[in-house]
């Protein structure tokens, strides 16, 4: 493609459409100039490759491999894995003409209650930053981009679409450290920016994260895209570095655009710039579906090899892995119904699902009565209801029955085994009074055959916790004020996981990196030259099994490598370490005073509509849509289907409380114009003649082009 060429012969009007998406999946195509669409899907452990042109939700999208969720993939510690992973989904996007995967998403965890942990890798920068750019380059590799997110300092979900983060320099830019990382180390096609503000500017409009940081600091040369319906002011994000609105079809946007190149508002070289990226974008990932691609069998078995080497055996008194005599007990809704992964638009549809039960029936495996067992396993862990993409966790506990029931059968005197499943760290209170704990995390779509392989001593875990999981809630340093407010201040700065509990001497229930074996390792002291560092470790066991390697430097992880060994055997692990100094940020921030609830803005929250009465109509009118969608999915019969349809019908009711009415607005296109999210704040302001002129009002652009004839 003639990138120069053709931005030459482009009109104002094409300009407009190409930084602009179309049909929620799609860029627009500008046929009179043989400019195709892009098309993007959502990712980032799997592909929701969504069927027809509009936002289907979850339940309507066509068959991919679900793979382990991120939370589950840092545990691993092994790039390799997760750039075989990033390798296969991006096969899978070939095969049905995707050509850029929205993930991965290496935000930190700042907090366990986020609800969108699952989807993070950790709350180190490192090893976000390491494992993330693993998957870049495994999906890169394949001729498919990636859109890395949430950029930046997005780490709790109750007020995404309109918080504040408030930080100093210095808090600031440690969270942006994993996406500096991969875009210096694996160049990823795209970053997405996150709906928040920073310090009062959204990420959207905020020039100093785009382009003064991102760009011209990094040297990151690809598109920005925003998050789906994060835009507020399309002029001034052009102007920060903003090149992509999605999804796009916002009449406004476009009005705007077109208006402020008229008035001189917006210099034409910052748009021709945005349209120099999207092209060089296109030219580069556009190409044909190609059915050859995906091999279906083999991306199921290396969803269960990745959900092995992922599991952390969190507590062993010898009582794993199960010996063939083993008289067993199983007890867990999840025994059944594994939860393999989370919820919200990462949710994707599998080509198959073996769940624990299946991988034991395979095997001939039938439980007895409790009474007569040797070992009791119980499946338990945090169900779909307690983790999602659109809300936080309200604690940090599991459900109360599944608390109960480990409470139950540890009185039965026998031995006691706890799998868990969950994207994120949880309270154990039982952890002194059951034999073995063994963490999956969610272990995608093939996690059965993976859990049988592991409590049976087929293969050995080695996975090591990416984050620290606290002995309760009230020990974790933001847990007065996270997910409370529009506001969320980084008052902590960059104490958050193992740097605050450790520097503070805080006990925790499993610290950071911790994992047992069933063998046993023994590793030297590191030893430096220059800026590498080595030591040997030691399979002291009499099972093969892998080991992490990590260094810390002044209280902080530098460096890791997992290294598997026979019994008996001597590796040799060496880490290099980036010498550069760290600049010196400001580390001071400000408070602005809170926003009045009332009067109701564009940027309210969707459940502040319900201060007034017509605001109550008006809102309880917008959600019964997800009221009517729940309905529909309860009468399914009863399976994957009917549960994913479920899940997604609890996601659109939690994302359409927590919008805001620009956001619902600049997400919706056509259904839900300016206008009308104008209409509906003055009519729940008591404005009634003006709300009924914001509706009658008409947003005039021209046709775009894939619709000129």
């Amino acid at each position: 493609m003639d990138v120069q060429g053709i931005l030459s012969e482009m009109t104002v009007e094409e300009k407009a459409a190409l930084v602009s998406g179309t049909d929620f999946m799609h860029t627009n195509p500008v046929p009179r100039l043989g400019i195709p669409s892009l098309c993007v899907s959502d990712g980032p452990h799997g592909l929701r490759k969504q069927i027809g042109g509009g936002d289907n939700g979850t339940s309507s999208s066509e068959p991919g491999t679900s793979f382990p969720t991120a939370a589950t993939t840092a545990c691993s510690w092994d790039p390799e894995l997760l750039k075989k992973m990033g390798e296969a989904i991006a096969r899978e996007c070939r095969y049905y003409g995707v050509h850029t995967l929205l993930g991965p998403g290496v935000n930190l965890k700042r907090n366990p209650l986020c609800g969108r942990n699952f989807e993070y890798f950790s709350e180190d920068p490192l090893l976000a930053g390491v494992l993330g750019a693993a998957e870049v380059d495994g999906v890169q590799s394949q001729g498919v981009g990636v859109s890395v997110k949430h950029f930046a300092l997005n780490n709790s979900e109750n007020y995404r679409f309109m918080g504040d983060s408030i930080a100093s320099e210095k808090t600031a830019r440690f969270y942006m450290k994993p996406f500096e990382y991969i875009v210096k180390h694996s160049h990823p096609a795209t970053l997405m920016c996150a709906y928040n503000r920073i310090n009062g500017t959204f990420c959207s409009e905020n020039r100093r994260l785009l382009t003064e940081i991102l760009r011209e600091a990094w040297g990151f040369d690809g598109v920005v895209m925003s998050d789906w319906g994060a835009v507020r002011d399309r002029v001034a994000g052009l102007k920060a570095g903003l090149d992509l609105e999605m999804p796009g079809d916002t009449l406004i946007c476009r009005k705007w655009i077109l208006d402020a190149v008229k008035d001189g508002s917006l210099p034409m070289e910052d748009l021709n710039l945005s349209c120099r990226r999207i092209l060089n974008w296109i030219d580069r990932f556009v190409k044909p579906e190609d059915p050859s691609f995906a091999d279906w069998d083999a991306h199921h078995a290396l969803a269960s090899e990745i959900a092995a080497g992922s599991a952390v055996l969190l507590k062993n008194d010898g009582t794993l892995p199960l010996r063939e005599t083993d008289r067993l007990h199983l007890a867990g809704e999840l025994f059944e119904t594994m939860r393999y992964q989370g919820a919200g638009s990462s949710m994707i549809r599998p080509t198959r699902v073996t769940t624990v039960k299946d991988a034991f029936d395979a095997r001939g495996i039938a439980g007895v009565s409790a009474e007569e067992s040797d070992v009791i396993l119980v499946f338990a862990g945090l169900t779909d209801l307690y983790e999602s993409e659109g809300c936080d966790r309200e604690n940090m506990r599991l459900p109360e029955s599944h608390l109960k029931l480990i409470d139950e059968m540890c009185e039965t005197g026998k031995k006691v085994v706890v799998v868990l499943f969950g994207g994120s760290a949880v309270e154990v209170p039982f952890h002194d009074k059951v034999n073995a704990i063994l963490y999956m995390g969610l272990p995608g779509q093939n996690g059965g055959l993976a859990t049988a392989e592991l409590l049976f001593g087929e293969k050995n875990p080695s996975g090591k916790l990416a984050e620290t999981w606290p002995l309760k809630y009230e020990d974790v340093p933001s847990h007065e004020t996270f997910g409370k407010g529009i506001q969320e201040i980084y008052a902590e700065g960059t104490e958050i996981g193992y740097r605050y509990y450790e520097k503070h001497g805080i006990p925790v229930r499993y610290r950071f990196g911790h994992g047992l074996s069933y063998t046993s390792f023994a590793q030297t002291e590191w030893t430096k030259n220059g800026n590498s560092y080595t030591k040997t470790v030691t399979n002291t066991g009499d099972r093969s099994g892998a080991e992490v390697a990590m260094l810390f430097l002044d209280g902080e992880l530098k460096g890791f490598r997992k290294i598997s060994l026979a019994p008996g055997e001597t590796g040799t692990v060496t880490v290099e370490v980036e010498d550069a100094p760290e600049p010196e940020y400001p580390d001071t921030y400000e408070v602005p005073e809170l926003p009045p609830t009332l009067p109701v803005t564009l940027e309210s929250r969707f459940t502040d509509l319900k201060q007034t009465f017509l605001g109550r109509i008006l809102f309880h009118a917008v959600t019964s849509v997800a009221r009517k969608q729940t309905r529909e999915a309860e009468k399914k019969p009863e399976g994957p289907e009917r549960d994913n349809s479920v899940k997604s019908a609890v996601f659109m009711q939690r994302i359409l409380e927590s919008n805001s009415a620009r956001s619902l607005s600049m997400c919706a296109g056509n259904r839900m114009p300016y206008n009308f999210a104008e209409g509906f704040v003055e009519l729940t302001n008591g404005h009634v003649f003006k709300g009924i002129g914001c509706f009658l009002k008409k947003i005039k652009v021209p046709k775009l082009p894939k619709d000129e004839k």
